[in-house]
């Protein structure tokens, strides 16, 4: 059987069965290559999709590690800015309010770390003091909000006491000191000293 356009063409029956068949073949490739180059044309789109979508995620992802980190400089500085007073008044101050009485302290000359900080260092010793307000004397000067750190820490139970301690505690207080580059341009925030762990 032969498509009526072939009847008047003056092909012979055989060649014009050859000839339908491969129309119809071609006809059907056709409808299935349509729907194939769709689904491609979406997959690549998609896909496409995808790494814009990424890409996003990981700029705001990068932004949110900004922000952080522009936060923790901003806290840095904000900490630096608040110089802490002379270490062994501080440290009998807090002790006094922990119902601590400082025996002697000990001033150490200062060292500079860099070109921007300087620490201070003062050494304290306590006698016949109890746990809970050694504990909260730390406490307090953790939570001073200056730049300070225990440094050193010595305890030494006294025999044939119950809860009785002889201590002494070293104290670091960090100061960023300006110079004239500072003056100028006061965003600028340099990587603090390591706070020394006691």
């Amino acid at each position: 059987m032969a498509l009526p356009i072939f009847e008047r063409s003056g092909l012979s029956p055989r060649e014009q069965r050859i000839a339908t068949i491969g129309l119809l073949v071609g006809g059907v490739m056709l409808l299935l290559a349509i729907p194939f180059g769709l689904s491609m044309f979406i997959a690549n789109k998609k896909a496409d999709n995808e790494e814009i979508r990424a890409a996003l995620t990981a700029v705001n992802g990068a932004r949110v590690q900004i922000r952080e980190r522009q936060e923790r400089k901003n806290s840095i500085a904000a900490r630096y800015q608040k110089k802490a007073p002379p270490l062994a008044g501080f440290l009998e101050q807090n002790a006094t309010a922990n119902k601590l009485q400082v025996i002697d302290s000990a001033d150490h000359p200062e060292v500079p770390h860099g070109k921007r900080y300087v620490e201070r260092n003062t050494a304290i010793h306590f006698k016949r003091a109890g746990l809970m307000p050694i504990a909260k004397f730390l406490e307090s000067i953790g939570k001073s909000g200056y730049p300070v750190a225990i440094t050193r820490l010595n305890m030494r139970t006294r025999s044939g006491e119950a809860d009785s301690y002889d201590v002494e505690v070293g104290v670091s207080a960090y100061d960023r000191t300006e110079s004239s580059s500072d003056k100028g341009d006061k965003s600028s925030v340099a990587a603090p000293p390591a706070e020394k762990k006691p």
